[in-house]
């Protein structure tokens, strides 16, 4: 079956953009639109098994974690489209197949065309564009599949979720001993230490926590302890929603060995996770290493500290994520940039000085201030670059100087943002708070 192209006759946007052009700027509802009908036409190809590989934008590759993100906003448009309802489920079975390939893997090819980011490394596997082990790769697609069925009501999609959670379920327990269990090794020559890993292709070292290890970032750069809090929490929420999903499928194995897994990877993670710090007080760390070493920082890649309430059960009202929130939102936090043109978290996989659309767009979702998120969705429309598209980064002073001219996961943060301040989009998915936000009442699905 053909996929839909575009979303202008969908009646949860015609709503979004007639409650969006109330506030009184028409670009509101037109980059709405521009940025979800971009998704629809310019990434996604079907493919012959009737599956759908996505680009993330301007590489021709498709992330686990990048293609979930892509498709989240279209999760709120889904009650009575089934065109699109099949989009989403030829996405996922992609995925599924992706990472019944290569769990270890972060982004694929269409086809065994051998292409690769980087040949020089000690991947050869043809359908395998880069074997950067992240652990949100695996949570990502996991958390699409929970949040689909929560959407629809379908099931046809859930007998291969459960084989890629077992999956996902024997690498994050391999990777809770990573010393000792795990046989994964990344080598790259030639390279800035972000693109490879020390210790003969290891990673620096850990102790074992109960924590799971991630040798990248969602950023696909090197972490600089093996820990990365945001994705165990997120990993912790996917399980979540496999327990849910095993449960409805009377697989009551599966679904007690998901939720162990995420109650220990919470525990874990609650234990070494944390750090007292002098301005906030506890708050989460951005990555530790079970040898006393911690990096007090957020990145502005999902999942980050910031984006825990999207993306990690964790509720926005929780005082922990209240602190580490104020942490992330201040100077102390060394990624953080305030400048002439906008203040918000960016990257050390940019410039410096450059802040992240996707981490505005994550700072409007997680606040309960509706002035606040209408005001991140006016710095986002003003920071575009005059393209009327999200960028992957801005100069702080400058948004005219910019990263990727095409970073489609960008777009969707932005089309997320925009339903939310319209009260059309996924909160009631994600959101653990009773009574989170403003705006207008929220559609459920």
């Amino acid at each position: 079956m053909p996929f839909p192209l575009s979303v202008q006759h969908n009646p949860v946007v015609q709503q979004a953009v007639r409650r969006l052009d109330e506030l009184g700027d028409p670009r509101f509802g037109q980059t709405l639109v521009r940025c979800l009908d971009d998704t629809l036409a310019r990434t996604i190809r079907p493919m012959p098994d009737g599956t759908a590989f996505v680009v993330t934008g301007d590489i021709p590759a498709m992330w686990l974690r990048d293609s979930t993100t892509q498709m989240m906003p279209y999760l709120a448009l889904l009650k009575d489209d089934t065109d699109l309802q099949e989009l989403l489920l030829a996405v996922l079975r992609r995925q599924f197949g992706q990472i019944a390939h290569n769990p270890y893997a972060n982004a694929f090819n269409a086809e065994p065309s051998g292409r690769a980011h980087d040949a020089d490394d000690l991947c050869e596997d043809p359908w395998v564009w880069e074997e950067k082990y992240e652990v949100d790769s695996l949570a990502f697609p996991l958390l699409l599949a929970h949040r689909f069925w929560r959407a629809t009501g379908r099931t046809d999609h859930l007998a291969q979720a459960m084989e890629a959670a077992r999956s996902a379920i024997t690498v994050w327990r391999t990777e809770q001993d990573h010393e000792h269990l795990s046989k994964y090794r990344f080598v790259r020559a030639n390279v800035p230490p972000t693109d490879t890993l020390g210790n003969g292709g290891r990673g620096t070292p850990v102790a074992p926590t109960g924590m799971t290890w991630s040798g990248f970032r969602p950023s696909d750069d090197a972490c600089t302890y093996g820990y990365n809090v945001p994705a165990n929490l997120c990993a912790a929420a996917a399980l979540d929603g496999v327990a849910a999903m095993a449960r409805h499928l009377q697989d009551g194995e599966l679904a007690d060995e998901a939720a162990q897994l995420a109650g220990g990877l919470r525990e874990a993670t609650r234990l070494h996770g944390t750090v007292d710090h002098p301005g906030q007080g506890p708050i989460y760390a951005y990555e530790v290493d079970g040898l006393g070493n911690a990096l007090l920082a957020d990145d502005a890649n999902m999942p980050s500290l910031l984006s825990l309430p999207l993306v990690a059960d964790v509720s926005p009202s929780d005082p922990l994520y209240l602190a580490t929130r104020a942490f992330v939102l201040s100077p102390a936090n060394p990624t953080w940039y305030r400048g002439t043109a906008a203040e918000g978290v960016g990257s050390p996989h940019t410039p410096d000085g450059h802040i992240w659309p996707i981490a505005l767009a994550v700072e409007g979702l997680t606040s309960n201030d509706h002035d606040r998120r209408l005001q991140l969705l006016r710095t986002l429309i003003a920071t575009d670059g005059g393209t009327g598209a999200m960028h992957e980064s801005f100069h702080k002073d400058d948004p005219d100087t910019f990263t990727r001219d095409w970073f489609s996961w960008a777009n969707a943060m932005y089309a997320e943002l925009a339903l939310d301040v319209a009260g059309c989009g996924t909160r009631s998915l994600w959101d653990t708070s009773s009574g989170a936000g403003g705006g207008w009442p929220r559609r459920r699905t």
